[in-house]
């Protein structure tokens, strides 16, 4: 359904830097670049950072969000992590949010917002 997601960047070196390591942990890798963006792809997904084409500033959206599929708790966390290590700020730690959702949430070096979450009961 969905082709790909973008999301804008001021400074498209240190998102390379960023999602090379955050993606790698989701099985992603880049595969395409050129002077404004650069993308992203995980078998048919695929996740691009611009620099606008209007070169005006880059803004986030109020409740505009990218959810990357972990494939177990324990992988959410080290999403998680990965992100705030290479330089993310934490939106949420870990942890169920429903019966049968489980995720952590951060932003992206320029304001972007991500979860990384898993489905499942919580005591399975």
């Amino acid at each position: 359904m969905i082709g790909y997601v973008t999301v804008g960047t001021r400074d498209l070196e240190r998102a390379r830097v960023f999602f090379d390591k955050v993606l790698a942990e989701v099985g992603a890798k880049r595969t395409f670049d050129n002077h404004r963006q650069s993308a992203w792809r995980a078998n048919k997904q695929m996740l691009m950072a611009c620099i606008p084409y209007d070169e005006n500033d880059p803004s986030v959206g109020n409740g505009t969000m990218v959810a990357l599929q972990a494939t177990s708790r324990e992988h959410v966390a080290k999403v998680w992590q990965t992100a705030l290590d290479a330089g993310a700020s934490d939106e949420g730690a870990p942890g169920f949010r429903t019966d049968t959702f489980y995720g952590a949430y951060f932003r992206d070096p320029d304001g972007n917002k991500f979860c990384v979450h898993i489905f499942g009961k919580k005591d399975a």
